[in-house]
């Protein structure tokens, strides 16, 4: 069953994305309608929001790993992007994927498409669970 979350940071209240979780293949989507207040002076997705929305699925996909609610943190250690072609208005979706690791760390992808099908940028990271202790 696919699940959404919505609102559970003040990053996701301020820009308006959700997250989804439970598809079948394992990946945690993160979805935006983009709207002007995405845009950058060009009037395409600005490169930040793009980034933020891929490492976000990134790190949803990682704690499905261990936990099928996808809210178990995880951080970025790293994360590589390359923006291929401008994001227009409409829906955008990323989508991880686990690329290898281990026990502590994961190498986890994403793509960012728009609902056209257009590929809008790419990303490979470094992912680590944030520790229990560190939560409280």
């Amino acid at each position: 069953m696919i699940t959404q979350i919505r609102d559970e940071t003040g990053t996701q209240r301020l820009v308006g994305y959700v997250v989804e979780v439970g598809h079948p293949d394992g990946r945690a989507r993160c979805w935006l309608d983009l709207d002007e207040r995405h845009l950058n002076r060009h009037n395409v997705l600005h490169g930040g929001i793009a980034t933020m929305l891929m490492d976000s699925a990134s790190g949803a996909t990682g704690s499905l790993t261990v936990d099928d609610t996808g809210l178990v943190p995880f951080m970025s250690v790293s994360l590589n992007v390359q923006f291929i072609a401008s994001g227009k208005p409409g829906r955008v979706t990323a989508v991880g994927a686990i690329t290898g690791g281990g026990r502590s760390l994961k190498f986890i992808s994403a793509e960012l498409h728009h609902e056209d099908g257009t590929l809008i940028a790419t990303c490979s990271g470094i992912f680590k669970r944030v520790p229990q202790e560190r939560l409280t």
